[in-house]
């Protein structure tokens, strides 16, 4: 198996453990996981992780600068931003050929993603294209006890868009990250932890403030 393959499957695992009731899609997942990673196009402040078969020296994980090109001395003039996949391993390539004749590489986008919100550990994260909104919330510790685990807020090139996690395809739970999305997870409304308790506590703080100056007063 690839080890694209079993990083799939590892973050299946992990997002069925949070979100039991995703599993059911999973089955319908890699036509869309394929979908997503065949059409991913980097953007500045991804990161590409590049490995070449004996080549330590040309092999590691690298942003994308401002520029859109690779952070490293060797593949600084080569574009990557906006292309397909298949056109920044092409890219890749002609670089490495001048280095041996045929070159044996992997090249590896990680989408710069911020998960936030109601969940354990939110942050900005570096994902593979083909990680679903579940699986990124799942990698960032899952829901809190206070958090919605049948929504979340969507921030996807400057629209919001609300997705409801209880839907096990690809416009709900199973939908493909994109670079630049900032995913959150909303927190539950409890009437009376939100409401009603501020309320009695307002309430409570107002009385004890009169019954002091009608103290006083009658003094």
């Amino acid at each position: 198996m690839t080890s694209f393959s079993w990083v799939t499957v590892a973050l299946v695992v992990l997002a069925v453990s949070v979100f039991p009731e995703a599993a059911a899609g999973q089955a319908s997942a890699p036509r869309a996981v394929r979908a997503a990673v065949d059409t991913t196009a980097l953007a500045p402040g991804d990161v590409v992780r590049i490995t070449v078969w004996r080549k330590e020296e040309l092999s590691g994980e690298f942003v994308v600068t401002g520029k859109g090109t690779v952070a490293h001395p060797l593949y600084r003039d080569v574009q990557v931003v906006g292309i397909p996949l298949t056109m920044v391993e092409s890219r890749l390539r002609t670089v490495l050929e001048k280095y041996e004749a045929n070159p044996q590489f992997v090249v590896e986008p990680l989408l710069r993603v911020a998960v936030g919100g109601e969940v354990r550990l939110p942050n900005l994260y570096n994902l593979r294209p083909e990680t679903s909104l579940s699986q990124a919330v799942a990698l960032a510790g899952g829901p809190t006890e206070r958090g919605r685990r049948d929504r979340l807020m969507l921030i996807r090139a400057g629209s919001e868009i609300s997705v409801d996690l209880r839907r096990i395809d690809v416009t709900g739970a199973g939908m493909p990250i994109r670079s630049g999305d900032q995913i959150t997870v909303e927190r539950n409304s409890a009437v009376f932890r939100d409401f009603i308790a501020p309320t009695v506590s307002l309430l409570g703080a107002a009385a004890a403030i009169v019954s002091v100056i009608l103290y006083n007063g009658n003094r």
